[in-house]
């Protein structure tokens, strides 16, 4: 349960990624730094991104309010947007997909990604950077 929860937490793994500026920005890639998980009852455990079995980067696209793995991931997967707000230099998304609930906090100066996924008696954070896909 461990794994498949990380696997589907995220559609992220790690890079070390250097975060950038999004204002203004409508689509972007992210990547995780670290990732956490937490058992109710029972502790919090870091999980190595690399044995997460989860794609390495994350398309965020603000105008089509949608997620989606690159063309280059092993899974091929899109999840819809219900929420987005950008308020205060923050970009929130949040959603729900395969019975699990996700809301990310972006910061659009830094570019600085946390991202919370939960779903009974389980949740996983993800933290990373995003930087815009325009060169």
């Amino acid at each position: 349960m461990k794994r498949s929860m990380v696997a589907t937490a995220g559609l992220l793994i790690s890079t070390g990624a250097l975060a950038d500026s999004l204002q203004g920005v409508d689509r972007m890639v992210c990547a995780t730094e670290q990732i956490q998980l937490c058992v109710e009852g029972d502790e919090c455990y870091d999980v190595p991104p690399s044995e997460a079995s989860i794609p390495s980067f994350l398309v965020v696209d603000l105008k089509k309010k949608l997620l989606s793995t690159t063309k280059g991931s092993a899974e091929n997967r899109t999840t819809a947007i219900a929420n987005l707000s950008r308020v205060d230099g923050h970009i929130y998304i949040q959603g729900v997909d395969r019975g699990r609930a996700f809301s990310f906090v972006i910061e659009e100066d830094t570019g600085r990604m946390t991202v919370a996924v939960s779903r009974d008696g389980t949740t996983v954070t993800v933290f990373g950077a995003c930087t815009s896909t325009e060169l």
